[in-house]
């Protein structure tokens, strides 16, 4: 055989092996995403914060890993890339020393701490948006995000919730992805809660955020609940208090105008009856004249009927 026809047996033998391999990975792997419990409950966690491009994640989860590589591992990520730059993204990553109502192991907890790291605790929440994918090999973490993230968010955006933050949780051979429907603001650590307030999933639009629906608390502005903006119910009120204004003015003005009509009717039939009284009392003083006329000439035809007799 010749050095071209090895090259092609050879190219084909490495594609059908990397084809395997990205397949094994989870490349056509189903993904499921739910509403309902979270795969894990309260934990305890050893972390180091970090602002900057969510792809420099990597050595913290060597990092957090080496120290005790038997523990799960979890990343918590607080901005999303597409609104915010990646330079402001804020994360922590570290391991989980416990959970439920466990104790951290006291000796375990102190090694992290000398290495730099902070311990926090997450609480179980009810509700959250979560989906899991398979961890086979290194690349399944890349394909999860991949894959994973935008049928999160299609899934949050359809159903207008408000899922924030967002958790990868790295335990035996899954990988879990989690945004908390209830309870936010004890997700977010001492160093987040002290920098600016960026945009969270679910908050796109104005209109969008009057129809959010799910538990955020006092950290959280992206309400579940359909609240209208302050601005937009003052300008609301503002604008129903000049309608009623113009109700007001305009209803006392058409009272008037009705009113004024009224007057000028009965001002007119008044004006009618008092010409009718005039006609009516004319005759009576022509007639009044003839019969003082007369009671004044009764005397003269009286002296008339005297004179006569005589």
């Amino acid at each position: 055989m010749d050095v071209l026809t090895l090259s092609v047996i050879g190219f084909l033998l490495i594609s059908l092996l990397l084809t395997g391999y990205i397949m094994y990975s989870g490349l056509l792997t189903e993904i499921h995403i739910r509403t309902g419990s979270p795969p894990i409950g309260g934990i305890t966690v050893a972390y180091k914060y970090k602002e900057g491009p969510y792809k420099e994640c990597g050595m913290l989860f060597s990092e957090s890993g080496r120290i005790a590589p038997k523990l799960p591992t979890v990343g918590v990520f607080y901005d999303d890339p597409k609104k915010v730059p990646g330079s402001k993204c804020r994360c922590v990553v570290g391991s989980i020393l416990s959970e439920g109502d466990e104790t951290p192991a006291t000796e375990l907890q102190q090694l992290y701490e000398k290495c730099g790291f902070r311990i926090f605790t997450f609480p179980e929440v009810t509700h959250v948006v979560s989906a899991c994918f398979p961890h086979r090999t290194f690349l399944s973490i890349y394909l999860g995000v991949w894959r994973v993230y935008p049928r999160l968010a299609r899934y949050i955006k359809n159903r207008k919730l408000c899922a924030h933050p967002f958790l990868e949780i790295y335990k035996g051979r899954l990988i879990h992805y989690m945004g908390p429907l209830a309870r936010q603001g004890d997700f977010y650590v001492p160093e987040v809660q002290e920098s600016p307030r960026r945009p969270q999933e679910g908050e796109e639009s104005e209109e969008e955020r009057r129809t959010d629906i799910s538990g955020a608390d006092s950290y959280s502005e992206c309400s579940s609940v359909s609240y209208p903006h302050p601005s937009d119910s003052r300008d609301q009120s503002r604008a129903r208090d000049q309608e009623q204004d113009r109700d007001r003015d305009s209803d006392p003005f058409e009272h008037s105008e009705s009113d004024s009509d009224g007057q000028s009717n009965s001002s007119a039939s008044s004006f009618e009856e008092l010409d009718l009284e005039k006609d009516r009392v004319k005759p009576e003083n022509k007639h009044t004249p003839d019969h003082s006329a007369d009671e004044e000439l009764s005397p003269q035809k009286r002296r008339m009927v005297v004179e006569g007799e005589e």
